[in-house]
Formats: C-alpha cells, sequence, structure tokens
C-alpha cells in the first residue's frame, strides 16, 4: 500500500510540474524545446503508472478473498496521496520554473537529453541545485483570481483531474463488486478515462496553448500565464478532492455498463 501511495504521489507532482515546464518554456522564447522535456516529465508519470497498476490490482484480489478488506478506504487513502502530490508540486512550482529555465539553456548546449545529464548531472551540481530553490510566496495566491481566465478552463480542469485521478482505481472497484464479469470490469477504466480524454484533447490543451503562444509573442503578458497556471494547479488540486465523492458512483457506473455490454 505504501508503495502505491508513494508512486500516486510522483504521478501527480510530475503531471503539474509540466505546467512548470510551459512557463519556463514561454518565459525563455523556447516553447519547442520546453514541450520537448515534457516527454521526459511523463515518462516519469507513465513508469509509476505501470508499476502501480499491477500493485492496484493485487490489493483488489486480495480484498476478493477477504471480504473485511476495506478496499474503498484504501483506494480513498490514494486519492489522497494525488491530494498531496498536487499541493507539493504547487508548492515546488516557483522552484521547478526557475530550474526548468537552466535545464532548456543546457539542454540547447547539450543537443540532447542523455549528453545534458552527462554534462550537467554531476554531485557538485545538485548540491549547487539548493542555490536556486524559491519559496513560495503567500501573497501570489491574492493574484489568482479568475478575471482574464475562461471559467470554462478551470471547471473543465477540474472534472477532468477527477476523471482521471478514479478512472483506473473505479474500474478496479467495479470488477471488486461485479460476479461474472470481473475482468471485463477491471479493464473497462477507458469509459471514464475516455470522456475525460475528450475533455482535455478538444476544450483544454488548445486553450493553454493559444495563451502560450500569445505570451511567446508578446501579445499577452507573462503575467497572464503565470494566472494562468496558478489556476490550472489550483483546480487540479479541487480535481483530486472531487475525485473522493466520485470514486464510488464511477464504480457502480462501469458495473451497470458492463453488465449492459
Amino acid at each position: 500500500m505504501l508503495i502505491i501511495v508513494y508512486l500516486t504521489f510522483a504521478i501527480h507532482v510530475a503531471e503539474t510540474l509540466t505546467y512548470a515546464l510551459r512557463a519556463a518554456g514561454a518565459r525563455a522564447g523556447k516553447l519547442a524545446v520546453a514541450l520537448s522535456l515534457t516527454g521526459a516529465v511523463a515518462l516519469v508519470s507513465r513508469t509509476s503508472n505501470m508499476i502501480q497498476a499491477p500493485l492496484m490490482g493485487k490489493m483488489v484480489d486480495y480484498a476478493k478473498v477477504h471480504p473485511d478488506y476495506p478496499l474503498v478506504d484504501q483506494m480513498r487513502i490514494v486519492i489522497a496521496a494525488a491530494t498531496i502530490g498536487t499541493l507539493a508540486a504547487m508548492v515546488l512550482f516557483p522552484s521547478a520554473v526557475f530550474l526548468s529555465c537552466r535545464v532548456i539553456s543546457h539542454l540547447e548546449e547539450a543537443g540532447s537529453i542523455p549528453q545534458m545529464v552527462r554534462a550537467s548531472v554531476s554531485l557538485q551540481k545538485l548540491k549547487n541545485a539548493k542555490a536556486h530553490l524559491r519559496v513560495p510566496k503567500l501573497k501570489l495566491l491574492s493574484r489568482l483570481t479568475i478575471g482574464g481566465i475562461p471559467k470554462r478552463l478551470v471547471a473543465m480542469n477540474v472534472v477532468v483531474t477527477a476523471i482521471y485521478t478514479i478512472g483506473v482505481l473505479a474500474a478496479l472497484l467495479a470488477s471488486a463488486g461485479t460476479e461474472g464479469s470481473s475482468t471485463a470490469a477491471s479493464q473497462a477504466s477507458g469509459l471514464i478515462n475516455g470522456i475525460a480524454t475528450i475533455l482535455l484533447t478538444v476544450l483544454i490543451d488548445p486553450q493553454i496553448g493559444l495563451m502560450t503562444d500569445k505570451v511567446s509573442r508578446g501579445e499577452r503578458e507573462l503575467r497572464a500565464l503565470n494566472k494562468m497556471f496558478g489556476l490550472l494547479m489550483v483546480s487540479r488540486l479541487l480535481g483530486t478532492l472531487l475525485a473522493q465523492f466520485l470514486l464510488v458512483p464511477a464504480a457502480w457506473w462501469i458495473g451497470w455498463a458492463v453488465s449492459v455490454l
């Protein structure tokens, strides 16, 4: 269980800090380089997901054999780890933006990620990284007003984050309570995540890309981009909280959908 919690924490820290890379790319005027680095950050998330899924399945198998096992409560702890991970990323965001600017600069000089790691990563430089840490200031929260940022973007990000947070968990929970179709239910996370993917691809990512391009071209102030990323992080945090309420209803819906299919 502790391994699952740590992996969930890492997943949400990595995914949230991709905003820092985009912000650094816009600030340095090197957005394409920043976007290429998001793939490396996403690798952390995908690797953690790959290890997490079998462990979650093992936990569900144990719950089937032991009916008194508090499976729902354990899944709520996993969701809480997602909330803590997102909150940690918000605290790390100012430092991540500053360090991302340096990483982008080193990548340009090195020409590739392996060369950059070989040239830039050393024990001494890791020690010096502490000097680049930035403590977030509470006054920044007062700037996170919704003005100038589409309310629909923020609301959709809450919903998408909630759905992604519980997609696999709800499918596994449904498989634990579905007689005769447990395998089908365990593979039905797409019924949940598919909705989130459509919303993310059609409504959220294009607006983030448009705002980032406008800042890169000087049509919008950098402050507007920082505000948007700040609100997106807050909405991610709210999404993980909403996921606590959606877990059981989503499992019921998957169970019903599998029975109909």
